[in-house]
This record gives structure tokens, C-alpha cells and sequence, in this order.
């Protein structure tokens, strides 16, 4: 378990904004990611008869329709052990392999920090 408090006020902002989604949209997941100029993107998981994403995938995709060239970081809050290997695929086609991706328990706990790789 990482200490919440210990993390990097960027970082624990995104933790934040995710847990925020997640609770406000009463979806599984919040996520949150941070593109390379500060810039903020939130979401929650979509579950559509006809889509399907999860909130990383969307935060994501809202990021590049935004016009993100990069990420910073990224963060799900999730009752999930692990971050999906899709979701970090998503980050990792925007951001490239070496990018954070923070995995909170619902509490804002960081558990976990693996990479996008």
C-alpha cells in the first residue's frame, strides 16, 4: 500500500478527480488522467448496450479528442486487485510504456503505481 499523502500533489489530484467520478456517477470505476500540459481528464466507466469502456479507456479517449499529445500519469479508483491490461494499453498507445498508472481502492488508497508498459 502507498501513503496517499506521500504522493505528489499531481498525482494525488488525479486520485481524487477519480474517485470523485466513480462516486458522482455511482459507476464501478473513476480515472483520471493528466496529459503534458496539466490538462485534466475524468470518467467514468460506460456501460452501453452497444459500448463498453472502461473509465481509463474513456478518460483516455477524452483526452485525445481533447487533443492530448501525451499523458503524465493516469489513476483508476476501483475495488479491482489490478489495472487491466487493456486499460494500460490505452495509456500506453497515447503516453508510451513508462507512463504511472495509479490504482486506488474506493477509500483514494493508492495501492498500487505500475507502469503503462
Amino acid at each position: 500500500m502507498t501513503d496517499s499523502s506521500a504522493l505528489d500533489p499531481e498525482d494525488r489530484k488525479i486520485v481524487t478527480l477519480a474517485r470523485s467520478a466513480r462516486a458522482r456517477n455511482g459507476v464501478p470505476e473513476g480515472a483520471a488522467v493528466r496529459d503534458e500540459t496539466g490538462r485534466t481528464y475524468v470518467a467514468g466507466t460506460v456501460e452501453l448496450a452497444s459500448l463498453r469502456l472502461s473509465a481509463l479507456q474513456t478518460a483516455v479517449a477524452m483526452a485525445v479528442a481533447s487533443g492530448a499529445k501525451s499523458l503524465e500519469a493516469a489513476a483508476v479508483v476501483s475495488e479491482a486487485g489490478a489495472v487491466a491490461d487493456a486499460d494500460r494499453a490505452a495509456v500506453r498507445d497515447l503516453a508510451g510504456p513508462a507512463t504511472p498508472v495509479l490504482l486506488a481502492g474506493p477509500d483514494g488508497v493508492v495501492h498500487t503505481t505500475v507502469t503503462a508498459g
